[in-house]
Parts: structure tokens; C-alpha cells; sequence
């Protein structure tokens, strides 16, 4: 309920039961006035009357009694008075009057009597007074008097009667009255005490529900920790009124300024990447002006720049071609040794660096041949991990070759800032050789201007002599004429090469605007299209999710079962993503490992429980082989070595028909852990291999599993599915943990997946210098890494105008007969559903051999929908054995590989249309219909 409409029902509620209370008081005050006018106005009137009456009455019996009394003479007067028409009409009015507003039936009975009596009584008095005009004695007049006493005093009593009857009914409205009265007290009493006790509720209601929604606000207010905006408290909305939109309005913005820290925290340390290259580049570009000769620049270079890039080892190689051959030697090394096996010279296609400089492109080597050189240290000898060869170019022409080796892992901000000084080396050399030519044929020419002042000299001395060869001397003049030409001119391309070097470096410099510019681009494009990713997919799991619920049971079962497939493909894809985004943290050395300790035997179990299932399942023996040299505890991150375990039992699994897997944890042995660079400083270690007798890996393709995205079984035809991811991951989590992971297999026979890690008490040992300054250095972002491989060619789409809109699509789809070959279930559950609803008749196939197989035994088929990557038989594959024996079915080639060639390559293979996944239901109707028309 909201607050406005709370506040507008208290108020309502008590201006009601105000109303209430006036209306009781007025309607009891009218009863209580009703029952005094009563009272007053009619019981009164009328005991009135009867009071009136009865005197009158009395005076007329007085006066008949004082007849007997009064003296003859008087007889007659008194005679009149009885007759007197005055008092009689008198009282009949008033007896008339009452009966006219008399309303109870008693009462009229008693004023009919009064009447009957009162006329009996005025005869007797008629009577009276004619037997004293006819001179009657006392006596008879008192014999008559006595003769009607008893009407007299009936009439009487029954005046009396009804004196005394209104006089109970005035009572009893007196009566009522007074309970009335007190009934009103009583209910005022009451009904205002309600009122009051209503009223004081529904106000603490309201004001109980605002202040508690208001402090709950508060409170969350009061704990968000401003220094920390990356994450902030949420306000629970348990209200949907103003102060709950209060609360929305808080969350909202709350979500805002996560973000926005986000952002800016993304952003930092981009600039931060950016600066460190920017720098570092325009250190080593400050170099080339401070040189005078090649062989200077080439050592100071390869010195300064190898210790910022973490190399071990360096090498830079001039171009050299005064012998007619171009030729590259060494001129500059870091931390080289004398007895070096490398090359001090090699040709162009020679080996490796040869191949690099015919292509003028970088090679990045990461798997280095175990015969390479090794790096030199105080203590001994280390093979390195990464090799990096770059050529330097000038004008489209490699004028040096720099190499680099390092023990780990160059990043990709080394590698930046690597091409970009690669870049202005060429020029810088290039200037230093020009100064050098400079220098040379200015040298040559101070000699030779010399010489010719010798030469004057001398013939100034012998001019008498050498007249006779004045011909000759002027030849001579005219020859040094030519040779002060050619050394104005080469002064002049002299000059021309200081304005080219002054014009290339405005060039660098605006070239390094463009390239911050461009990276500033870059990363803001990365960051939107991760964050474009994860916004759609994360809707799609929640509104899946909300479906699959459905609490309301508003869907079919079918719409069910379209809600699960939705958001299992959804999970699949967010499982991709994660994935990836692990791979990338790695690879930027941003993910955090955690030491702890780990109880072996407890652990071993639950990966016990975890696969037994499954191998039951498959039929498979599932084997646990605990050693008792193992330590119980250890002390590593048990869930990254937990995620190591799984991968490689899932891996095992999955490649095992039949046979047995098996897991071991043993002690390693001091040989096996050797080569590590932990290996003295770490006590004890665990071995643990899991083994299977599965399809083997070829002994050509054993390096090649440990890389992302890489299978054994990579074809468009392979068997089992899966990213390509797990093993990599693998790998780099148990260098995270300082150990390795290495692979024994025989193809057909089975594999034997080994994983040493140390154990680890004080967490992870600081290495050598160069790798922890390594490590502190990385700052790639994880949400660039994943959109960066996230990245896809286009995809391909069908033609507008080969969709025909307008065409009925139930006239033309309507009982035609579909083969849909796919071993996605999920795609062929939402192809069969869509297509059923058109009315059409759908066969499905798992692979290209099912489809050929139901399309010999149906009568009639109209058109094949045809996956192309799936087992035992691909789409290519289909196609063309399905061409071979009806070149008329229109075959429609559906692919989520969406390549560029793909297109051109289904149609080849016989399809009739090419449509690429994710598919579009009108898109694909409508090129069904325009087939099938």
C-alpha cells in the first residue's frame, strides 16, 4: 500500500467515524425531542382537558346540590343556569376536541363513555329544571337528583380514568425519555472509545510501517563504505510505495556507481599499460640520438630493452651487404657467454630467424626445442620458455633482426612495446650509417682540399719553372673545380638527411598520438563488446529461468520444455565464457590462488563419489590407488587442484569406451622434480596421474592438446564434443600451484595424465627477480581478453531477395515432408516443434548416414535441412551421396561455423541454399517456401 494512500485512510477513517458519532447523537436528540414534545404538547393537552372538564362538571353537580338548599325564589335562576346552552356546548366542544386528537383506542373508548354518560347526566339536569319551572317540590327534584347519582358518578370516574390514563402515558414518555438520554450517554461513551482506539491504531500503523521502511533505508545508507564503491549494499524492497520507490531509486543508482567504478578502475589500468609502454618506448627512442656509431646504439638498445621486456637473453643482427651478398651479423648480445653456440651470422631463409626476415612478419616461439641455448646464471644453467624474433624494417626492407628469449612468458605489453621501438630502430640505424657516410666523405674531402693547397703551393714555386705545362696545370684547376662541386653537393645531401631525420622524427611523434588514440579506441570497443555479451546471455538464463518456474502455471509443457532448452544453451554458453575468462585471467596473471590446507584422503573420496555414477554408466571400472607415503595434508588451492582433477577425470571418461580409469597419488621422486625451479625450496611432493585405457593421443599431437581451443580429434566429423579449454586450463592451474602436468600415451592403448605440485605451507616462494617483477606488471584486463576471443568473422545471411514475404507460408509448407539432420537434440527439439506448427512432417536424423538411410526407405521427401558438423557422416558428406541419387530435393545446409568460403563450399558439395546459425525462423521459412514454390 503506498504512503499517500495510507495517510488518506487514517484521515478518511477518522473523518468517518466523526461523521458517525454526530449522526448517533443527532438521531438519539431527535428520539429524546420526539418523546418531550410528546409529552408537552399531547399527554399534557389532554390531562388538560380532562382536568377542565371534570371542574366543569363539578361546578355543574355543586350547583345541583346547593338546589336543595336554595330558597324558591332563587329556584328559577338556578333552573336557567341549568338549561344555560353555554356551558353545555362548552363541554361538548372540549369532549369533541379531545376525541379529534385523541390516537390510542382506550382513549377513545373512555371519551365515548365520558360522552354517553355526560348526555345522560345533561337529561337529568334538563329534566331538574324543567320540574322546577313546573314548581315541583325539593324533594321530587332530589328524588330525581338521586335517581341519576350513579350516572354522576360514573361520569365521574371515567373522567378520572382517562386523567389517570394520560397521565401513566405521560409517564411513561417521561420514562422513556430519561432511558433514552441515558442510552445516548452510554453510546457516545462507547462509540467515541472506538473511535479513539481506531483512529490511535490506524496511525500507528501508518506511522510503525514508515519509520521502519525509513530506517531500513537509513541503515543500509549508513553501511555503504565510500571507499570502497565496488560493491554496495542493497536495499530490500519490501514496500511498493513511495519510500519503496525510494529504495528502487537507491539500488538503481547504486548499480550505476558499481559500474562506473568498474570503468574507471578498467580504464586506469589501461592508461596505466599504455604509459608503461609509451614510456619505456620513448626512453629507448631517446638512445638513437646519442650515438654516433652502429655497433653503440645496437648494444646500448639491446641492453636497455631486455631487461624491460623480462629477456634472458638477447640478440640484435645488422644487415650487411658490402660483399654483394646481404648477409645479417650479430653486433650486440645481452647476457651472451663466451662459449656460445649461437650464430654470429646467418642468411636470408637460414633457419628460423632467416624464415623471419624472407617474411618480414615476428615469430613468436612458445614451445622451445630442448637443444636450444640455455640461460647462464651463478648457480647454473636454465632452459628459457619464449622466444620472440622481430624484424626491423625501413621502407618495406628488414635492415635488423632483434631476438629475445625470456624463462617465462613474454606479455602482451612487452610484446607492444617491442614493436613499437622495432619500428623507429630501423630509422634511427639507417640516420647513424648516414651521419657515418657523412662523416667519412667530409674526412676524404678535408684530405683531399689539403692536398690541392700542397699542390698550389708547389706550383706557385715552380710556376717559372712549369709555365711550359700550363696547359696541364689548368686541366688540374679544372679538375679540382669538379672535385669542390661534388663536395658542395655531397654537403648538400647532407643537409637534405638531417631535414629527412627531422621530418621522421615529427612522424614518430605523431604516429605515437595516432597509436595512443587508436589503443584508447581499442580498449573502449573491447570493454562495450564484453559487456554487450554478458548483458543478453545473462538475461536469457533469467528470463529461462523465470519460465521454467512458471509459479502461475500459466505454460504447456511444451513451453516448458522450450524454457529448459533455452536456458541449458544459455549455461553452456556461459560455461564457454567462464572458461575463457580463466584462460584470460591466467594468461594476465590476475587470477588469485589461495593456500590452505588439504586433506588428501577426504578429497580422493569425494572425487570417488563424484565419477562412480558415471562409470557405472558407462560400464567402466573406476580405480582409487592411495599411497601410504603420501603426507595426509597438504598444504595448496584446493579448488583449482579440485578443477585440475575433474578435467582430467572428465577427459577420461569421456575418451573410455570400455576398459578402466584409474587415479594414483603417490610421493614424487626427486628425478621427476628436478627441473622445477621450486624443486629447493620445497620439501615434500605429490604426484597424482590418472590413467584410462581410452583412444590414446599420437605421439605428434601430445603438445598440441595443452593449447586453448585444441583437440586431438579437431575435424568437422569428430566424435566428442567439447571447447578445447579444459586441458589448458589445466595446465596453467598447476603452474599457478608450482607444479606441472604432463601427458604418456599410446594411440588406441590409453593415456596417462601425471600432475606433480609441491606442497606449500607459506604459500607460493618468491622466484627470481625478473619473473616476480613479471608477474607484478601484468594489468590485461579480463573483460578485453574475453571479448578480444570472443571475436568472430560475420555471419553469413540469406539474400533479401531470394525471401518472398508475401507468399502464404501454410499454403506452401502445409503436408510437405522435412528431413532435419542434426546431432544437436536441442536444435532438432525447436526445428521439430516450429515446423510441426506449420503443418509439415518432420523425420529427424542424428547424422549424415541416418538421413541417407530414412530417405531410402520414405516414399516421398521434399526437402532436407542438413547440418554439417556432426559424427559418423558430416553434411559435406550427405550432400553429395543425397545429390548422387536426386539432383531435384532442395537440400537448405545449416551451420553454426559460419566461415568465410563456407557458402561457396556447401553449394559445391550440393546444396541448394545456405542459411547460418543461430537461425531465424521467418528467414528460414521463407527460404523453405521459396524452395519448396
Amino acid at each position: 500500500m503506498g504512503f499517500k494512500k495510507k495517510q488518506f485512510i487514517g484521515l478518511g477513517l477518522t473523518v468517518f467515524f466523526m461523521f458517525l458519532l454526530l449522526f448517533i447523537i443527532l438521531f438519539m436528540m431527535q428520539s429524546i425531542k420526539a418523546n418531550m414534545l410528546e409529552m408537552v404538547q399531547d399527554r399534557y393537552h389532554k390531562v388538560n382537558e380532562a382536568t377542565e372538564i371534570r371542574q366543569q362538571l363539578y361546578k355543574n353537580d355543586r350547583d345541583l346540590v346547593n338546589l336543595f338548599s336554595t330558597s324558591n325564589s332563587d329556584l328559577e335562576l338556578a333552573a336557567e343556569n341549568l338549561q344555560s346552552e353555554a356551558n353545555k356546548n362548552k363541554i361538548n366542544t372540549k369532549l369533541l376536541q379531545l376525541e379529534t386528537i385523541l390516537n390510542r383506542n382506550k382513549s377513545k373508548v373512555l371519551v365515548k363513555e365520558i360522552k354517553d354518560a355526560y348526555e345522560t347526566y345533561s337529561d337529568m339536569q334538563a329534566k331538574i329544571a324543567d320540574q322546577i319551572k313546573g314548581k315541583a317540590s325539593k324533594s321530587e327534584i332530589q328524588e330525581t337528583y338521586n335517581k341519576e347519582l350513579e350516572t354522576r358518578n360514573y361520569l365521574f370516574s371515567k373522567i378520572d380514568e382517562f386523567k389517570v390514563f394520560q397521565e401513566s402515558l405521560m409517564k411513561n414518555s417521561l420514562q422513556d425519555a430519561t432511558d433514552k438520554y441515558d442510552q445516548l450517554v452510554t453510546t457516545l461513551i462507547v462509540v467515541v472509545s472506538i473511535a479513539l482506539i481506531l483512529i490511535v491504531l490506524v496511525m500507528l500503523w501508518v506511522i510503525r510501517s514508515t519509520v521502519s521502511n525509513i530506517s531500513s533505508i537509513t541503515q543500509v545508507m549508513k553501511n555503504v563504505d565510500f571507499n570502497n564503491l565496488s560493491s554496495i549494499p542493497r536495499i530490500q524492497v519490501k514496500a511498493k510505495d513511495e519510500i519503496g520507490e525510494i529504495a528502487e531509486a537507491f539500488n538503481s543508482m547504486a548499480s550505476s556507481i558499481e559500474e562506473y567504478n568498474s570503468r574507471e578502475q578498467r580504464y586506469t589500468a589501461e592508461i596505466q599499460e599504455q604509459n608503461w609502454v609509451q614510456t619505456n618506448s620513448v626512453e629507448i627512442v631517446n638512445i638513437y640520438s646519442r650515438h654516433v656509431t652502429v655497433a653503440g646504439l645496437a648494444e646500448q638498445f639491446i641492453r636497455k630493452l631486455a631487461p624491460v621486456m623480462g629477456a634472458s637473453l638477447g640478440a640484435l643482427y645488422l644487415k650487411d651487404d658490402r660483399e654483394g651478398k646481404a648477409v645479417f651479423k650479430k653486433i650486440a648480445s645481452y647476457a651472451d657467454t663466451e662459449d656460445s653456440v649461437g650464430k654470429q651470422e646467418f642468411n636470408i631463409g637460414e633457419g628460423i630467424i632467416g624464415q623471419c626476415v624472407k617474411e618480414k612478419q615476428p615469430v613468436y616461439l612458445k614451445d622451445i626445442p630442448s637443444d636450444y641455448r640455455v640461460v647462464s646464471t651463478g648457480l647454473g644453467e636454465v632452459q628459457p620458455k619464449d622466444l620472440i624474433i622481430a624484424p626491423v624494417m625501413l621502407k618495406e626492407e628488414v635492415v635488423a633482426v632483434a631476438e629475445f628469449a625470456s624463462l617465462s612468458e613474454f606479455t602482451a605489453r612487452e610484446q607492444k612495446l617491442l614493436e613499437n621501438v622495432i619500428e623507429t630502430l630501423g630509422i634511427g640505424i639507417t640516420n647513424i650509417i648516414g651521419r657515418m657516410e657523412v662523416e667519412r666523405l667530409l674526412t676524404e674531402s678535408q684530405a683531399q682540399t689539403e692536398e690541392l693547397q700542397a699542390q698550389s703551393e708547389e706550383l706557385q714555386t715552380q710556376s717559372e719553372e712549369l709555365q711550359a705545362q700550363s696547359e696541364e696545370l689548368q686541366s688540374q684547376t679544372e679538375e679540382l673545380r669538379m672535385t669542390n662541386e661534388k663536395l658542395e653537393e655531397r654537403s648538400r645531401d647532407a643537409e637534405l638527411k638531417s631535414e629527412e631525420l627531422q621530418a621522421a622524427k615529427e612522424q614518430l611523434e605523431e604516429k605515437a598520438k595516432q597509436l595512443q588514440l587508436s589503443s584508447k579506441y581499442k580498449s573502449e570497443f573491447l570493454a562495450n563488446m564484453s559487456h554487450e555479451l554478458r548483458t543478453p546471455l545473462n538475461s536469457i538464463l533469467l528470463l529461462s529461468e523465470m519460465l521454467t518456474d512458471d509459479p502461475d502455471h500459466e505454460l504447456s509443457e511444451e513451453q516448458k520444455e522450450f524454457a529448459n532448452v533455452i536456458h541449458s544453451s544459455g549455461q553452456d554458453l556461459l560455461n564457454l565464457i567462464n572458461d575463457i575468462l580463466d584462460l584470460s585471467k591466467i594468461e594476465a596473471g590476475k587470477l588469485e590462488v589461495s593456500f590452505e590446507e588439504v586433506y588428501l584422503s577426504e578429497f580422493i573420496e569425494r572425487m570417488e563419489r563424484n565419477f562412480s555414477q558415471t562409470a557405472k554408466n558407462k560400464n567402466i571400472d573406476f580405480n582409487v590407488n592411495f599411497s601410504q607415503q603420501v603426507p595426509p595434508i597438504i598444504y595448496t588451492d584446493e579448488q583449482r587442484l579440485q578443477q585440475i582433477i575433474k578435467n582430467l577425470l572428465s577427459n577420461a571418461f569421456k575418451f573410455t569406451e570400455k576398459g578402466s580409469v584409474s587415479i594414483n597419488i603417490d610421493h614424487a621422486h626427486p628425478e621427476e622434480i628436478r627441473f622445477n625451479p621450486l624443486a629447493s625450496q620445497v620439501d615434500a611432493w605429490v604426484k597424482i596421474s590418472v590413467t584410462d585405457t581410452g583412444i590414446g593421443i599420437a605421439q605428434d599431437k601430445q603438445s598440441m592438446i595443452f593449447e586453448a581451443f585444441q583437440q586431438v580429434d579437431g575435424a568437422i566429423m569428430r566424435k566428442f564434443g567439447g571447447t578445447g579449454l579444459g586441458l589448458s586450463i589445466t595446465k596453467e592451474f598447476c603452474q599457478l600451484l608450482g607444479g606441472t602436468c604432463t601427458v604418456e600415451s599410446q594411440e588406441g592403448k590409453g593415456s596417462t595424465f601425471t600432475i606433480i605440485i609441491p606442497n606449500l605451507p607459506g604459500g607460493m616462494p618468491a622466484l627470481k627477480e625478473i619473473e616476480a617483477a613479471e608477474f607484478q606488471a601484468a594489468a590485461a584486463l579480463e573483460q578485453t581478453s574475453a571479448a578480444g576471443l570472443m571475436s568472430v568473422d560475420s555471419v553469413v545471411k540469406v539474400p533479401a531477395e531470394e525471401i518472398d514475404h508475401n507468399t502464404s507460408l501454410p499454403t506452401v509448407l502445409s503436408g510437405k515432408t522435412v528431413i532435419v539432420a542434426d546431432d544437436d537434440h536441442r536444435n532438432i527439439f525447436a526445428l521439430k516443434n516450429a515446423l510441426l506448427k506449420e503443418g509439415m512432417n518432420v523425420i529427424t536424423a542424428e547424422n549424415g548416414a541416418e538421413c541417407l538411410d530414412k530417405m531410402m526407405v520414405l516414399d516421398s521427401v521434399d526437402m532436407v535441412l542438413m547440418d554439417i558438423m556432426m559424427p559418423v557422416m558430416d553434411g559435406y558428406e550427405a550432400m553429395k551421396r543425397i545429390r548422387a541419387i536426386n539432383t531435384e530435393i532442395p537440400i537448405i545446409a545449416l551451420t553454426a561455423k559460419a566461415m568465410k568460403g563456407d557458402r561457396e563450399k556447401c553449394i559445391e558439395a550440393g546444396a541448394t541454399d545456405y542459411i547460418s546459425k543461430p537461425l531465424k525462423l521467418d528467414q528460414l521459412l521463407s527460404a523453405m517456401q521459396v524452395w519448396l514454390s
